[in-house]
């Protein structure tokens, strides 16, 4: 069976694109955590990452021997070995804005990946509206999001027509414009919805839910509750 070595699904983004996309197409795999230290530098979860991947990296998928490193990769990987199940759109044109859309956020949105970190436990909207204001690099980034997001084929549907990879590399972006209260249009919304409704979202949510770890250095905009 495949194994997904993953981080808190809290935090990590890239853990939830290949976790979704196992879970969302029914592909079997056993889930390891190896959960982030609280304090950067503690801990052993660098050496435990570092037993399974040199890069000393989540997430990794490891499956018949082999050894598979990041989300995109990983996610090619499982398109390769189950074509039947079609990770990537059936038709060319979709299949092909699919890995376009999947490659871009891959490589960017960096203003929304360091104002806006991952936090789906987190209410943030306070934060969102500071960071609105005060960073137009973030702006831009929300923009090109909206925009994808809007050029659905179907307004009520997923990106590139049914459930694929590239939604999964979207999913992150979701739960960030969801805590930090962005203003998105309407199509986005709906997008969001969407999403949010689909079963393997929730079922990383309710994962999250259950979650009780904090990591303070994935925490810059609010300090850990007291204990009760």
């Amino acid at each position: 069976m495949m194994e997904l070595y993953i981080a808190n699904k809290n935090y990590s983004s890239w853990s939830m694109r290949p976790w979704l996309v196992l879970t969302a197409f029914e592909l079997p795999f056993r889930e390891v955590l190896l959960p982030f230290p609280k304090e950067r530098g503690t801990g052993h979860f660098k050496q435990d990452v570092l037993a399974i991947n040199p890069n000393g990296k989540v997430p990794v998928l490891v499956h018949d021997g082999l050894m598979v490193w990041d989300s995109l990769a990983i996610c090619e990987y499982l398109a390769e070995q189950f074509p039947e199940r079609q990770l990537w759109p059936a038709g060319r044109a979709q299949r092909a804005r699919a890995r376009a859309l999947a490659a871009e956020m891959h490589s960017g949105f960096q203003a929304l990946r360091n104002h806006c970190g991952m936090n789906i436990r987190a209410d943030l909207a306070e934060v969102g509206q500071t960071l609105w204001a005060e960073q137009p690099d973030l702006r831009d980034d929300v923009a090109r999001v909206c925009q994808i997001w809007s050029e659905r084929p179907d307004p009520g549907g997923f990106l590139c027509g049914d459930f694929s990879i590239a939604d999964a590399f979207y999913a992150p972006v979701v739960w960030r414009f969801k805590s930090y209260a962005l203003p998105v249009n309407e199509d986005s919304q709906y997008y969001m919805q969407t999403m949010l409704q689909h079963p393997a979202m929730q079922a990383w949510e309710q994962a999250v839910k259950q979650e009780q770890d904090w990591v303070n250095y994935l925490e810059p905009y609010q300090s850990e509750p007291p204990s009760s």
